[in-house]
């Protein structure tokens, strides 16, 4: 089965309840899949399509699910284990799923909710390892 990915999403954007945790949560989880963040301020920061800030205490909460590719099942294991140690919440130890053949994944709640995902989809071979953007001038 050949499917494509990268051409629909631009950024997916979370807002912090408790920055501090949030961050601390996502280092954790972008570490196993050795993704480091790319970008940060005081309130923020930026990995690859992900843009996460501190909400305003008036502020509505982002409610998503997000799905991180994983390279292989051991991953989506570490992932889950960095993730509850980091504060997250199980919703979905790892494990196939029935979406696909060779669908492994396993889910989290973080701790402003979101349901946040690894998923590793079995062998694969990928045309590229990440899509470059060279802006012209």
């Amino acid at each position: 089965m050949e499917y494509h990915t990268g051409r629909l999403i631009d950024h997916v954007h979370l807002r912090a309840k408790d920055f501090g945790k949030t961050r601390t949560f996502y280092e954790a989880v972008l570490k196993v899949l050795g993704i480091p963040i790319t970008a940060s301020g005081e309130n923020w920061f930026q990995v690859d399509e992900l843009f996460v800030d501190g909400a305003d205490s008036d502020a509505v909460l982002s409610h998503v699910h997000l799905a991180f590719q994983a390279k292989d099942r051991a991953m989506v294991g570490a992932f889950h284990e960095a993730a509850l140690r980091a504060g997250g919440t199980d919703n979905g130890g790892p494990g196939e799923r029935d979406y696909h053949p060779g669908y492994y994944a396993c889910f989290v709640l973080d701790p402003d909710g979101n349901n946040i995902e690894a998923v590793f989809h079995g062998p694969n071979t990928r045309s590229v390892e990440s899509v470059v953007i060279e802006p012209t001038s």
